[in-house]
């Protein structure tokens, strides 16, 4: 077994047999490098025990947070007694242990019990980013420098609630008809919705069709989970 190093495997699609409860599968000493290093897409490795009351505790967010990640990249779980050998090479001395492994490298590491924010926290910059996407902090940065507009495509009762600072308001089902509109605003137009799932498919439909645009990632809710500022009447 050679935990670090080897050639890159042709599929991204990795081993690994399904121990006690639940989605994520965990992994050995003999299919680690195969299910791990050689991923094509990262890989967060959850080193845990059966003895481990924290471990069982987050359980439920290791899974949520798996099923969150599918098809975008892997959790798998390590058991430390069952793959010693593995967790004396990875100086684990305590667990949970969460590492993330992604371009055959190691990229971060965090001990203890954590969430599912710090679990993507960790995961999101080795994720392949959508053309046109753009993160809060991102988005607030380039809404200060004045080069772009928010457009907040959800409804107009939504809208008046709550939206980004200098929002205009253009419902996402009539985009299409008022494109001209969409492109006269005071700078590039951001599309967000309330979770950015509709406006990610609606910036690739535009941009098939010639037209670039661009979209908050995780829409209203990621800007509100950044604690971003927010106008409210």
């Amino acid at each position: 077994m050679h935990i670090f190093g080897g050639s890159r495997a042709p599929s991204g699609k990795g081993g690994g047999g399904g121990e006690g409860g639940g989605s994520v599968p965990y992994v050995s000493e003999r299919d680690f490098e195969q299910a791990v290093l050689l991923s094509e897409l990262p890989v967060l490795v959850e080193f845990t025990a059966d003895w481990c009351a924290p471990c069982k505790q987050i359980a439920p967010e290791v899974e949520a947070f798996a099923q969150e990640m599918e098809g975008k990249a892997r959790v798998v779980k390590v058991d430390i007694d069952k793959s010693p050998i593995l967790a004396k090479q990875l100086r684990v001395q305590s667990v949970p242990m969460f590492v993330l492994f992604a371009e055959q490298r190691i990229a971060d590491a965090q001990v203890g019990a954590i969430g599912r924010k710090q679990m993507r926290a960790m995961v999101e910059p080795f994720l392949p980013r959508n053309a046109g996407a753009l993160k809060p902090r991102e988005l607030a940065a380039l809404m200060q420098q004045g080069g772009v507009v928010a457009i907040d495509t959800r409804d107009a009762a939504a809208y008046g609630r709550a939206h980004l600072p200098g929002a205009r308001h253009l419902p996402l089902e009539e985009i299409e008809t008022r494109l001209a509109e969409l492109f006269m605003v005071p700078g590039q137009p951001v599309l967000y919705c309330r979770s950015g799932d509709k406006t990610k498919e609606m910036a690739e439909k535009l941009s098939d069709q010639g037209t670039p645009t661009a979209f908050l990632e995780g829409g209203m809710l990621a800007w509100e989970s950044e604690a971003l500022p927010i106008t409210r009447p």
